[in-house]
């Protein structure tokens, strides 16, 4: 298999483990997304739509059926007056956290075939990846996980 399809066919395995943990907790797979990008922290619509590479109308529907449900709000941007950010609530915070678990153990699962030094060599290579081309932070390693939701 090469790089290419192999790339392309992970990502299909990756969406397809948000989406199974999306429909056990009641929510899209974007919507699981969504989540997972404002544990660490509210974001303007403007970034956000960068950070989930989404076109405006796409994340407003998204934001708007996520506010209905009442698992973000929007607020005033302390920096911007005429904008809102958009946070997560407190039953958003608490689905933000268990979707985030269910989904690590779902995506570690799927390196489970591996031994050690593989999956030590899968992400050291996945990592150089992401870092190399600039994917911005929209899922936290376990560890950010616990200091972002502290109070």
């Amino acid at each position: 298999m090469g790089v290419a399809t192999a790339l392309v066919r992970s990502s299909f395995l990756v969406n397809a483990v948000y989406a199974a943990s999306g429909r056990e907790h009641g929510i899209t797979a974007q919507q699981g997304q969504l989540l997972c990008v404002l544990m660490m922290k509210p974001y303007g619509m403007r970034e956000l739509g960068t950070v989930l590479g989404l076109a405006k109308s796409s994340l407003t529907g998204l934001v708007d059926r996520s506010v209905q449900r009442g698992l973000v709000r929007r607020e005033p941007d302390p920096e911007d007056g005429r904008a809102v950010r958009v946070a997560l609530t407190g039953a958003g915070g608490m689905l933000a956290e268990e979707f985030y678990a269910e989904t690590c153990r779902r995506v570690e699962a799927l390196a489970d075939g591996l031994d050690a030094s593989d999956r030590e060599l899968l992400t050291r290579l996945l990592g150089r990846l992401v870092l190399e081309n600039k994917v911005p932070v929209i899922f936290m390693e376990s560890d950010e996980s616990a200091a972002a939701t502290a109070p």
